[in-house]
């Protein structure tokens, strides 16, 4: 009764939560091979019409669901991954259309997708008085009066 609408969204997904289920995480790693296939075929749609593939090799999943699988094309686009139930290891490399050449490497587990690359935003450094005014709380913590 004396709950609100969100608090009660909020109290019935919670009690209806789902584990991840080994399908699920099939699923998962499927759409992320999905979305990053598309991504190669955007970029190498946008550099060469006419790249022709070098070397493909795939080995098909296993019954734990082990799978691996590269390719190499004639305009610089590179791809290897390989994945397991336990999570998925990857790494792409492209040109551009600035001409700058993009390496991303990336894992993809339960808890999420990861990754990794020096075309990838970065947060900013943490600006110098601040750095010196958490030296200054860890060198003079708080003190507690005592109460008489």
């Amino acid at each position: 009764q004396f709950l609100d609408n969100k608090q009660r969204v909020l109290l019935h997904l919670l009690k209806h939560q789902t584990k991840i289920t080994t399908t699920n995480l099939k699923m998962f790693k499927h759409l992320i091979c999905v979305a990053l296939c598309s991504l190669t075929f955007v970029c190498a749609d946008n550099i060469d019409k006419n790249a022709e593939i070098r070397s493909f090799q795939n080995a098909a999943s296993d019954a734990e669901g082990n799978y691996q699988f590269s390719y190499e094309t004639s305009n610089g686009i590179q791809r290897q991954e390989a994945g397991s139930l336990a999570g998925v290891r990857g790494s792409l490399n492209y040109v551009s259309p600035e001409g700058e050449r993009i390496s991303l490497s990336y894992t993809a587990d339960e808890e999420g997708f990861h990754p990794t690359g020096d075309h990838l935003p970065t947060p900013p450094p943490v600006p110098a008085y601040v750095l010196r005014a958490l030296e200054y709380i860890r060198a003079h913590p708080p003190q507690l009066k005592e109460e008489q």
